[in-house]
């Protein structure tokens, strides 16, 4: 099999294993955290996933858009993040896979899940049971609106993500750079491996 079609399934694989891990988490999670709150806090929640998703969209764009050669000088003077920032520029492909295939469609599905149960809470407020007029009526109106905020939002983002791309991610850089040398949290391990190669071959 050719190397690059081999790289690619394994590397598909191992975005959908970890697709389904964490849809699993954050399902689990945001519907223990909402079952146990009042119905304004849910929507809170909801609008905060809804923007989890929009800066992760962003950020995959910015990482197609961006040009690595700003940060070459800055990781030559050994700026936090620019090394990182370099990383994600040249893996921009995978990077942007898991920005906005994994967490922005994940970020999606559980906002659905979500909005789901703030419409029963209201309903329940109201006394109305499953099937109510009211409920199906919330349910037409806030899952309008989270889908409206969520493709308006990507939209705004896409428009920064082309246009900021730079500080987005050297932003992210920074970000990785902490995980990795404060917290010790491998991120991207391949990446790190892949920019490496490409260094040496230079």
């Amino acid at each position: 099999m050719n190397p690059n079609i081999k790289r690619s399934l394994k590397f598909s694989l191992t975005i959908a294993v970890i697709t389904f891990v964490l849809a699993a988490i954050f399902s689990v999670i945001s519907s223990s955290i909402l079952g146990g709150v009042v119905w304004f806090v849910g929507l809170f929640i909801v609008l905060l996933i809804v923007l989890i998703g929009i800066l992760f969209d962003m950020m995959g764009i910015a990482a197609t858009a961006a040009d690595e050669t700003p940060f070459h000088a800055m990781a030559a003077e050994r700026v936090p993040g620019a090394k990182e920032a370099v990383m994600i520029v040249r893996n921009a492909d995978r990077f942007a896979s898991f920005c906005n295939d994994v967490i922005g469609d994940i970020s999606g599905i559980v906002s659905g899940t979500a909005t789901a149960i703030v419409v029963l809470q209201i309903a329940n407020l109201f006394g109305k049971g499953d099937g109510s007029t009211l409920q199906i009526i919330l349910s037409v109106v806030l899952t309008s609106i989270v889908a409206a905020l969520t493709v308006g939002g990507k939209a705004l983002g896409k428009y920064f993500g082309i246009n900021a791309s730079t500080r987005i991610i050297f932003f992210a850089g920074k970000v990785i750079s902490l995980l990795e040398n404060k917290l010790k949290i491998t991120v991207f391990s391949t990446t790190k491996n892949k920019t490496r190669n490409k260094g040496q071959t230079r």
